[in-house]
């Protein structure tokens, strides 16, 4: 059976499943000591950390801070660590937010420019994370991607295999509302964050890169 094959069959056999049972089936299937997850910390993230910390709190969890944030972001992270006891690494564009600013001038949030968005995502998300990559070297890469999010990820499926990192991409909360996010995490008594802004989309519309096919042209491949 050829890779686009079983993917087809996996994401067949996973489409109602619920969250636990892919993560479970994902660490069974590429191996729980060769995975990683990834957050913003954005609305709604504290329940694939949740469930990420629940299942194997040992998986690290990636944060790429590029420097823009909001003082709410910094505090919500703090808080999260606080309950999750997350297995957290930070890692940070070479390239300081404030030095970019002097060098490219102010975020390019306001213009209709997709290339300067595309070259903003390069050097504060895709430069940090690429050594994320080269650094744990994973089997499998958790995210908490949901189709209602933008008319991009409509497109997404649960499973898949990232060409730009080679890894395979697991996206358990795909199909889940906001509905469903909220009570899950009322039932679990986790806070959520919306006052939350990523430079690296313009809007929500946008893709940051990581998760965008037009990031290989900036990833060096190994």
């Amino acid at each position: 059976m050829s890779q686009e094959d079983q993917i087809i069959q996996w994401n067949i056999k996973l489409r109602d499943k619920t969250p636990y049972e892919i993560i479970h089936w994902s660490l069974n299937q590429f191996g729980s000591d060769k995975a990683i997850a990834s957050t913003s910390f954005g609305p709604y993230t504290a329940v694939l950390l949740q469930l990420i910390t629940e299942i194997n709190p040992l998986i690290p969890i990636i944060w790429i801070d590029h420097g823009y944030n909001r003082s709410s972001t910094y505090q919500y992270v703090e808080k999260i660590q606080e309950l999750l006891k997350l297995n957290l690494h930070v890692y940070s564009p070479r390239l300081t937010a404030a030095r970019r600013d002097i060098l490219y001038g102010p975020l390019p949030i306001d213009r209709d420019n997709e290339s300067a968005l595309q070259e903003f995502s390069a050097l504060m998300k895709l430069e940090p994370f690429s050594r994320v990559m080269n650094d744990f070297k994973p089997h499998v890469w958790f995210t908490g991607v949901r189709q209602t999010q933008n008319c991009h990820r409509k497109s997404f499926d649960i499973i898949s295999f990232d060409s730009v990192f080679d890894v395979w991409k697991i996206n358990p909360l795909l199909y889940w509302t906001d509905d469903q996010m909220t009570r899950f995490l009322h039932e679990h008594d986790l806070p959520n964050e919306f006052d939350y802004f990523d430079p690296a989309k313009g809007d929500e519309k946008r893709e940051c890169g990581l998760h965008a096919p037009w990031a290989k042209k900036f990833v060096k491949q190994k």
